[in-house]
């Protein structure tokens, strides 16, 4: 199981970037995928989620209306659009496998495939 998170880059505040997570070596037919995120000397905490049919999602309080996660099967791969960035939204973004198991607060412990993760930098 191989993830591999792109998109990020540099954007001012207000701005939008959509990151992509790729998967390789499995079907994501059968996995919830979610985003989350990591600023420096801060802990990890859960973005998004969507489950494996794409019929069911999850945001953080904090991206709620702003955030928009979608999954494409046919190309494997998952997608989170973030518009309306703030500068607090720098992180290093990661995305992360679940098999079938879903809940719409996107806890960590749920998800045991991660991939490296792509630099989101927010300038005010």
């Amino acid at each position: 199981v191989q993830l591999q998170a792109s998109g990020g880059g540099l954007v001012q505040a207000g701005g939008s970037l959509r990151l992509s997570c790729a998967a390789s070596g499995f079907n994501l037919d059968y996995y919830t995928i979610g985003w989350f995120r990591q600023a420096p000397g801060k802990e990890r905490e859960g973005v998004s989620c969507i489950s494996s049919s794409g019929g069911f999602t999850g945001y953080a309080d904090s991206v709620k209306g702003r955030f928009t996660i979608s999954r494409d099967n046919a190309k494997n791969t998952v997608y989170l659009q973030m518009n309306s960035l703030k500068p607090e939204g720098t992180a290093v973004y990661y995305c992360a496998a679940a098999f079938l198991t879903f809940s719409d607060s996107c806890p960590g412990r749920d998800f045991d495939s991660w991939g490296p993760g792509t630099q989101v930098t927010v300038s005010s």
